[in-house]
């Protein structure tokens, strides 16, 4: 059977001070009137019914999750008592997941992603699940790269197999390359962004963790084991203690031989950035802003207004970002390091109210 697991447990520290530690930004309305989560919801929902789809999260944002999808039960919402990167996640949704079914077939998605064309993603999705079940590959989709994006991992396209989708296997994972890298990607063209969307077998994930995260593996089938008894709770904790997190890209997919990519052909944009928040900003003489602006002799500047009014004079290349108790002045050029920015703030006395 088919089940859509969501990634909702990041804490968004990139797009600090939007996205705070107590409503990070898979719970934010910024593009529209839908939170980023709920959109993730609806948009899988026309292919995969509501009982089989999943939320895996930090336990701190139960409650959060719970009044956002009133309609899925609470047996379908996963736990972690701590982050440990995706492929501890996905890790532990594909044990509880195998648990209830020996066939399930996993659709992961980011809770984070903008996508356009809905119609064509859900072609998308059915193709990959179409791959990941005749092949039993580890299938992701790709999005052709329209600049030298540092941000975001890259996947080399190899051989085309045969499918009515530009469906691949994968030559190699590369994750996040530095601007000159990324623009000899572009110049190749056989390059794609990793979108972060993987579609596979849950039994066919973990054989590959097996082989590749022996530990982790080791860790996962010991709470396979518990999984449905009174001791599945205490099992995860005290297993997680033991896990040194690591992201399911550079831990699998990096490594794994069964991949394959699909080239999708609907609009993607992932929200993990300011400058990737910026470009659904209004324009407003050179610059892109929202809330209340007025920008004079100044360009290029994302501004995210609140109440206030805010004024620019004589600026350039500025992210001024206003979430009422903090304000944020950065150049746009620091927009990958603010994740260092928010760990030297946890480090300052009497501050933790604005983190």
């Amino acid at each position: 059977m088919i089940y859509s697991l969501i990634l909702a447990g990041g804490k968004g520290t990139r797009l600090y001070p939007l996205s705070r530690e107590k409503n990070p930004k898979q719970f934010l309305k910024v593009i529209n009137d839908k939170s980023f989560l709920r959109a993730t919801i609806d948009r899988i929902k026309p292919i995969v019914p509501k009982e089989n789809i999943y939320v895996v999260t930090n336990e701190d944002y139960l409650e959060k999750i719970y009044e956002e999808l009133p309609e899925l039960k609470e047996e379908n919402i996963f736990a972690e008592p701590c982050n440990k990167e995706t492929a501890t996640c996905i890790g532990l949704s594909a044990v509880k997941l195998l648990k209830q079914d020996k066939d399930a077939v996993m659709v992961v998605l980011p809770s984070d992603h903008y996508i356009e064309n809905e119609g064509i993603f859900r072609d998308t999705i059915k193709q990959a699940i179409e791959i990941a079940e005749k092949r039993r590959g580890l299938v992701t989709i790709g999005v052709n790269p329209t600049r030298p994006e540092t941000g975001y991992g890259y996947i080399e396209m190899g051989e085309r197999i045969a499918s009515d989708m530009l469906t691949y296997k994968v030559e190699r994972f590369t994750e996040k390359p530095n601007v000159e890298v990324a623009k000899d990607f572009i110049l190749k063209g056989t390059y794609l962004w990793n979108s972060g969307m993987f579609i596979w077998r849950a039994d066919v994930f973990l054989r590959e963790m097996e082989k590749y995260l022996p530990k982790l593996y080791k860790t996962m089938m010991a709470i396979y084991q518990q999984v449905g008894t009174e001791l599945e709770e205490d099992t995860v904790k005290e297993q997680y203690e033991l896990i040194d997190g690591i992201s399911v890209d550079f831990g699998i997919m990096q490594r794994t031989r069964k991949a394959y990519v699909i080239k999708c052909e609907f609009l993607w944009d992932d929200i993990g950035t300011f400058a990737a928040l910026g470009r659904f900003l209004s324009s407003n003489r050179g610059n892109n802003v929202s809330g209340s602006t007025f920008m004079e002799q100044s360009e290029n500047c994302y501004v995210f207004g609140g109440n206030r009014l805010i004024i620019g004079f004589g600026i350039k290349d500025l992210v001024i970002v206003d979430s009422g108790e903090v304000v944020l002045i950065m150049d746009k050029n620091k927009d990958q390091e603010i994740k260092h920015l928010v760990n030297e703030l946890k480090k300052q006395d009497n501050i933790e109210e604005y983190i």
